[in-house]
């Protein structure tokens, strides 16, 4: 049966003015090409048009600002019935109104970790009851680290939500970063086969990517994130004040996934990147701030196409494939994802360049952004290429056997979702950056 092929016509609707250039990615000209076996996205002339918009505001009243909290900036996810805003600003959680709204219920879960329970889950307890005597919260805290993303750690979250016989009308809260995200998620999308939650992001990776669109999840033995769901919360609340407690590791570990949407779709987002880094590892709170909205626009546009990764969704995993394998491989927690997923992101741009898909000029533009964010741009020296090839060989975009991947395919802000690659530009990869 022949292939048949689908282009989409982006487009952004904003009432706010940015004083950084509009996402190239929302150009008339930009859209997605795809058929059974391949994504891509690249720039081409117009076919069939669906148009899915992104909407974003934003209150810049000064007088009001003088009185009043600021109101912060909104990026809708849209997915219907299931939509929902991601709120991002200075001080939200001195604002009870953005959470209360979203709670449903009299009663509320808060999943935290030993680490940031002390330094905001007063703040969010506060936030949840201010002025809501009705509402109760309760909070379970949970060790910190991937290495503890795993069925154990999990039950402790269903063995307190069963010992205070919550009910179907409660609220789970994640507060922290992507593996209680991850993990309260999952456990808010089978307890009782499905109750609310809310996601407060507090590291910069799960404020610019993981904590919106749905996917939840915790990890096996031979393999990360094999086991969860795809659930979507009720809202994403962004306090960006946040930030301002994380370690400098984990700063530098969230900025590879901004680094990946501009590499896979947003060539402006990239050049701004590269001339702006070293805001962002300075925590400029405007610069931050551009960096998250910009992200989430980006994310929630793939989300609303494709919520559950058929295909679009799976180019936002640049990196992560060989990065998995380096995460399994060296053992959970030893390397944080981020870091893990910069040097995989240079071995999936290593590969596009030896199949002659990009030039050498982007592949050292990979580098030095990477060398600026203070991200690894190879693996450990332990793992081998037995241990990528294994690990990879149940990465979850195997299909009938075949592993796809995200490769970089023509000018800065294209890319692929593709099994159809010669195999020995892989194995030439893996053994360049491999020892054995």
């Amino acid at each position: 049966m022949a292939s048949t092929t689908t282009t989409f016509s982006l487009s952004l609707r904003t009432n706010q003015q940015t004083p950084f250039p509009k996402p190239s990615f929302f150009s008339n000209n930009n859209h997605l090409h795809f058929n059974s076996n391949n994504w891509a996205w690249t720039s081409v002339s117009t076919a069939r048009k669906s148009r899915i918009c992104v909407t974003s505001s934003q209150v810049l009243d000064s007088l009001a600002a003088k009185s009043e909290p600021a109101l912060p900036t909104t990026v809708e996810v849209d997915l219907g019935n299931r939509s929902y805003p991601i709120y991002i600003g200075s001080g939200l959680l001195n604002q009870p109104d953005y959470l209360q709204r979203h709670v449903h219920g009299k009663r509320v879960l808060v999943v935290t970790n030993k680490t940031v329970a002390p330094l905001y889950l007063d703040k969010v307890v506060d936030a949840l009851t201010r002025g809501n005597p009705n509402v109760s919260v309760e909070s379970v805290i949970l060790p910190d680290g991937e290495q503890y993303k795993d069925m154990d750690t999990l039950m402790k979250v269903f063995d307190k939500a069963i010992e205070l016989r919550l009910d179907r009308r409660c609220t789970f809260v994640a507060l922290g970063g992507g593996v209680i995200g991850d993990m309260c998620g999952c456990a808010a999308a089978l307890f009782l086969r499905g109750v609310n939650f809310i996601q407060i992001p507090t590291t910069v990776m799960a404020q610019v990517d993981s904590s919106v669109g749905g996917k939840t999840g915790i990890n096996h033995r031979l393999g990360k994130n094999l086991i969860g769901a795809f659930y979507q919360p009720q809202c994403v609340l962004i306090d960006t004040d946040t930030l301002n407690t994380l370690p400098d590791r984990e700063l530098a570990s969230g900025l590879a996934e901004v680094i990946k949407y501009g590499l896979i779709r947003d060539a402006e987002f990239f050049e701004w990147q590269e001339k702006n880094m070293h805001l962002l590892l300075a925590r400029d709170p405007s610069a931050m701030a551009y960096a998250i909205k910009r992200s989430f626009e980006n994310k929630a546009e793939v989300v609303s196409l494709d919520e559950k990764e058929s295909g679009l969704r799976a180019t936002l995993n640049l990196g992560h494939t060989f990065g998995h394998a380096i995460e399994t491989g060296v053992g959970y927690g030893q390397w944080l994802h981020g870091e893990a997923v910069a040097a995989g992101t240079v071995m999936a741009v290593d590969m596009s360049y030896r199949l002659g898909w990009i030039d050498d000029s982007l592949v050292k533009r990979v580098g030095d952004i990477l060398k600026q964010a203070k991200l690894p741009s190879a693996p450990p020296e332990t793992v081998t290429v037995d241990m990528f090839k294994s690990v990879m060989a149940v990465d979850k975009k195997v299909a009938d056997g075949l592993l796809r991947l995200i490769l970089l395919k023509g000018p800065l802000g294209n890319c692929v979702f593709t099994g159809d690659y010669d195999r020995k530009a892989l194995d030439d990869t893996l053994r360049a950056f491999c020892k054995s």
